[in-house]
């Protein structure tokens, strides 16, 4: 990206970031070895916030310390700029402290005439982004190159004092942003909760007319199959194949049908699940999700599916397996190998607690699931909130590195 000094105010300056900084270079090449303490050892994993998390991070021995501080030795008010991984997301050092980088990290030591402070957020800009995107080198994972990272332009004023005052306003005006998205990602977790803590009283503060069966006496259950994959007639679009990817991906039970399908074929040689079946992951990391579907589907054999006796309600029992309660009897039940997993026939084994009237069951799935529709506006609203926020600091940014940030 080439730019133009008849775009900026007088008394601005573009340069290349060669230009204006004393060093750029990038930890060691060589892969660490690690021990339980001694130098603090830091790579693009640790500024991946846009600031150094200290929190999470690795040591290396006095002998590595030596021979990688012959390369680099970072110091206060360096920033650090990610060369791969959130390629672009920069930090400034803010501890006086003696540590070593990583090869995945780049480190810029700015000379007099640009403020740290100041070039940490012209690397964060949505100008700066652009230029490092267009830069980007490699297949697979991308990564900057030391050679590129120098090219790039900054715009700035040549005056220490406005790039200053520039500072103070994004700083006050960050952390006003800062403070509002902290309070909507506040209220994201609280309506999220909100329904969480009303299903959950549901099934814990059962009534008198409650009775519980198992899952093999409330209805069908199967474990899915996957057809042949290297025979291309058995899939199509026929009927949808369900994947643990596919099921409660928004986080409401809700399913994606058109990751992949099946055809007439293939389904003869799978398994049909009938409109209104639950489905639950049975391995894996994400065991226990559960979903809903809304139509008939098939599904693979990481997947249990439960089509309840047409004497119940089935989406009151989507709720019932949706529980803390009945995921604490998967894993309880579950094989703890390298991946946990229960089979279909301790599967069906567990029990569920409903009440006995389907009036009562019927009435129920309508408290939830007008909750659930609330619940889901609310997240929308404070999603879309935190959304504006960023794209504010975006446009903030990008006024910042125009020359056109006054107030």
């Amino acid at each position: 990206m080439k730019l133009q000094h008849a775009q900026l105010p007088q008394g601005w300056n573009i340069k290349k970031l060669k230009e204006v900084c004393a060093n750029i270079t990038d930890g060691t090449h060589q892969t660490p070895t690690y021990f339980g303490d001694g130098f603090i050892f830091l790579s693009s994993k640790n500024v991946t916030s846009g600031k150094i998390n200290w929190d999470e991070i690795k040591y290396i021995d006095t002998k590595q310390h030596l021979e990688m501080h012959k390369r680099v030795a970072p110091r206060l008010n360096d920033i650090l700029l990610a060369k791969n991984g959130t390629t672009g997301v920069a930090a400034i050092v803010d501890r006086d402290v003696t540590f070593d980088i990583y090869v995945s990290l780049a480190l810029l030591r700015v000379l007099d005439s640009v403020l740290p402070s100041f070039m940490l957020y012209f690397i964060n800009s949505p100008l700066a982004k652009k230029q490092f995107n267009k830069r980007l080198k490699g297949i697979g994972v991308p990564n900057l190159h030391l050679n590129e990272i120098r090219e790039v332009s900054i715009p700035f004023p040549k005056s220490i004092s406005q790039q200053q005052r520039i500072v103070s306003i994004l700083d006050e005006t960050f952390a006003s942003i800062a403070k509002a998205k902290a309070n909507a990602e506040q209220n994201l977790k609280n309506a999220k909760e909100l329904f969480e803590s009303y299903l959950q009283s549901v099934f814990a503060n059962k009534g008198k007319d409650w009775e519980e069966k198992t899952l093999k006496n409330i209805g069908v259950t199967q474990t899915g199959t996957t057809p042949k994959t290297d025979v291309k007639e058995n899939f199509g679009d026929y009927i949808p194949f369900i994947k643990p990817a596919d099921i409660d991906k928004s986080g409401d039970g809700n399913i994606r049908y058109d990751n992949e399908g099946l055809s007439e074929q293939g389904l003869k040689n799978g398994r049909k699940m009938e409109e209104g079946s639950i489905l639950m992951v049975c391995i894996g990391a994400s065991i226990g999700k559960v979903g809903f579907v809304n139509r008939k589907v098939s599904c693979n054999q990481q997947i249990n599916s439960l089509t309840v006796k047409n004497e119940f309600c089935s989406k009151f029992f989507y709720y019932a397996l949706s529980t803390k309660s009945f995921f604490e009897q998967v894993m309880q039940n579950a094989a703890q190998a390298t991946l946990p997993i229960i089979n279909k026939s301790k599967w069906e084994a567990l029990s569920v607690s409903y009440p006995k009237s389907l009036t009562v069951q019927k009435s129920i799935v309508q408290k939830l699931d007008a909750l659930s529709t609330e619940t889901k506006k609310l997240e929308s609203i404070y999603q879309q909130k935190i959304t504006d926020l960023e794209e504010l600091k975006k446009s903030i940014l990008q006024k910042a590195f125009n020359g056109e940030l006054t107030t």
